[in-house]
């Protein structure tokens, strides 16, 4: 498999996950070929604390269950914006406010946008 055959691999897992624990507003972009940070950005909001930690517990656990580790995360405790680093995928996890505050559509609109169904 390669690298960005693993990539969109993961990056379906994370959508999975999201969308087991009804994420609003799933978002994947395509960042390869503007970024060395990673291949995509998955961006996805809840309605409040506890469902933004779900989601980002649950992507970590589906994604884990394969053999994917995250490198980092932040903002867990704080729950309003929540990085999960795999590498090759980042997945943002926001509360609603958050969500439209930072806008990450808008800084990486260089990115392609990918329909969720294409990963699968």
């Amino acid at each position: 498999m390669s690298d960005l055959e693993n990539s969109k691999k993961m990056a379906a897992l994370a959508v999975d996950a999201l969308e087991d624990r009804k994420g609003e507003d799933i978002k994947v972009l395509d960042i390869s070929s503007i970024s060395t940070l990673g291949d995509y950005f998955i961006i996805a909001a809840g309605t409040n604390r506890n469902q933004v930690q779900a989601l980002a517990d649950n992507v970590q656990e589906k994604l884990g269950r394969e053999g994917y580790l995250t490198k980092n995360v932040e903002g867990y405790d704080g729950a309003n914006w929540i990085l999960l680093d795999f590498g090759d995928i980042i997945v943002h996890v926001f509360d609603s406010e958050n969500r439209i505050f930072y806008d990450l559509e808008r800084i990486w609109r260089d990115g392609k946008v990918v329909d969720t169904s294409d990963l699968k």
